[in-house]
C-alpha cells in the first residue's frame, strides 16, 4: 500500500518552483526574497525579534531605547516648528516593541503624533499596541515627520557578486537534492564593484536598499529618514571574509549556510553605505543615543533607584534597569557600534 504524502509545503518548495519558473537558476536576491518574504518565508512564518524570538535588536533590550527615540522625536518635531501633525513612520516594526516604548515615554509631541507601524507579517501586526496605525505596506501620501528603520535594510534582498577571474553574479539552482550556487556572467557590472579583487572575493549589491531609501525620502515633505543598522562599504566587503558580513540567525544563534534551512533562518547582509544616496549625517548608535540624552536618563534612573532602594517598587526597578540597558545599547563592540544614518529634508 502506498501512503499519501502529507508533507507541509515549505519555503524550500517555493524556491524550487521559482527556480524552475526561471529556467533552472534564480538570482540571489530573488532567492533571498522567497526565503524571507515569500508566502512561507522566515518573516512570514515565525521569524521575529525579541527574547522569545530569533535575535535581539535595540528595542528588545528594554524600554530605554524607545524612550531615547521619543526624545529624539521631540527634538525633530521642534526643529520643524512643532507642527500640529507630526508622523513617525516605523518600517519593519516587528511586534511593535519600539512603538510601545515611544508611546509609553509620553513625548512632548504626543498631541501631534501619528505613529504608523509598517510590518509585512500579519502575525506580528496583531501584536501592535493601541495608539498606532498598523499596516502591511508603506503609505503613499507625503507627510511631515520622521521615518525610522531599525535593522531593516540588512534584510532587504540583495544581489551577490563573486570574483572568479572577473566579477560574476551568483544565482541559485537545485541540483542533486540541494540548493547550489551558480556563477553567471553579468552584461553590465554594477559600478560599486572594485576593478580587481582576490579570487572568491564577494560583494553584495544592494539595489533594493538604495531604492528603498530613495522611495522613503520621497514621502517626506519635511523631516528626516533615520536608518539604524550594521554598515560597511563595498571595498570592505571585498576585503573581508564573506561570512563576517553575510550571516544567518535563528533562535539567538548563528544559523547554517544561507542555501540551507530555507525559510527557517534569517539571512542578513551588512549595509554598504557607498551604495546608498549620500546621507546628511552618519554616526554610531552610541553617539546618537548620547546626543539625545541617554546619559541623563541613566543618571535619572540611578538616582530614582537609590531613593527607593530600601523599599523598591516596579517603577524603581524599571529605572534601575536603565543602567544595564545602556551598557548594551552603548557597547562599541555590539549595538553601540551600529551606524545611525540620517537623510534630512
Amino acid at each position: 500500500m502506498r501512503w499519501p504524502n502529507f508533507s507541509v509545503p515549505s519555503a524550500a518548495d517555493d524556491a524550487r518552483r521559482a527556480i524552475g519558473a526561471r529556467g533552472g537558476a534564480l538570482r540571489f536576491d530573488e532567492f533571498m526574497s522567497v526565503a524571507l518574504y515569500g508566502e512561507r518565508g522566515f518573516y512570514m512564518r515565525s521569524g521575529r525579534a525579541g527574547r522569545r524570538g530569533d535575535f535581539i535588536t535595540s528595542p528588545e533590550v528594554g524600554p530605554l531605547f524607545g524612550a531615547v527615540i521619543a526624545r529624539a522625536c521631540d527634538s525633530w518635531w521642534r526643529e520643524l516648528d512643532s507642527p500640529d501633525s507630526f508622523t513617525v513612520l516605523e518600517v519593519g516594526a516587528g511586534p511593535g516593541t519600539l512603538a510601545r516604548a515611544v508611546i509609553a515615554a509620553k513625548p512632548a509631541c504626543s498631541n501631534a503624533l501619528r505613529y504608523v507601524a509598517v510590518e509585512v507579517s500579519a502575525e506580528q501586526r496583531a501584536l501592535h499596541p493601541a495608539g498606532v496605525e498598523s499596516c502591511a505596506v508603506m503609505p503613499t501620501e507625503p507627510f511631515i515627520g520622521v521615518i525610522i528603520a531599525n535593522e531593516l535594510l540588512d534584510n532587504l534582498p540583495t544581489r551577490l557578486f563573486v570574483f572568479d577571474e572577473s566579477w560574476r553574479e551568483a544565482y541559485v539552482a537545485w541540483e542533486g537534492g540541494r540548493f547550489v550556487e551558480r556563477l553567471m556572467t553579468c552584461r553590465e557590472l554594477p559600478r560599486c564593484l572594485p576593478a580587481e579583487a582576490a579570487h572568491s572575493a564577494r560583494v553584495a549589491v544592494q539595489d533594493a536598499a538604495a531604492h528603498w531609501v530613495t522611495q522613503a525620502r520621497s514621502l517626506l515633505t519635511a523631516g528626516r529618514l533615520v536608518v539604524l543598522d550594521y554598515c560597511t562599504s563595498s571595498p570592505m566587503m571585498c576585503l573581508r571574509p564573506w561570512r563576517e558580513w553575510l550571516r544567518t540567525f535563528t533562535d539567538h544563534r548563528r544559523g547554517v549556510h544561507y542555501l540551507s534551512a530555507v525559510g527557517e533562518q534569517d539571512i542578513t547582509v551588512e549595509v554598504a553605505l557607498d551604495q546608498l544616496p549620500v546621507a546628511s549625517v552618519v554616526a554610531t548608535q552610541a553617539e546618537f543615543l548620547i546626543e539625545h540624552g541617554i546619559t541623563a536618563m541613566v543618571e535619572e534612573g540611578r538616582a530614582a533607584w537609590q531613593q527607593a532602594a530600601a523599599a523598591p517598587d516596579l517603577a524603581a526597578m524599571a529605572m534601575r534597569s536603565r543602567i544595564r540597558e545602556a551598557e548594551a545599547l552603548l557597547d562599541p563592540a555590539g549595538l553601540g557600534g551600529f551606524s545611525v544614518v540620517q537623510w534630512c529634508r
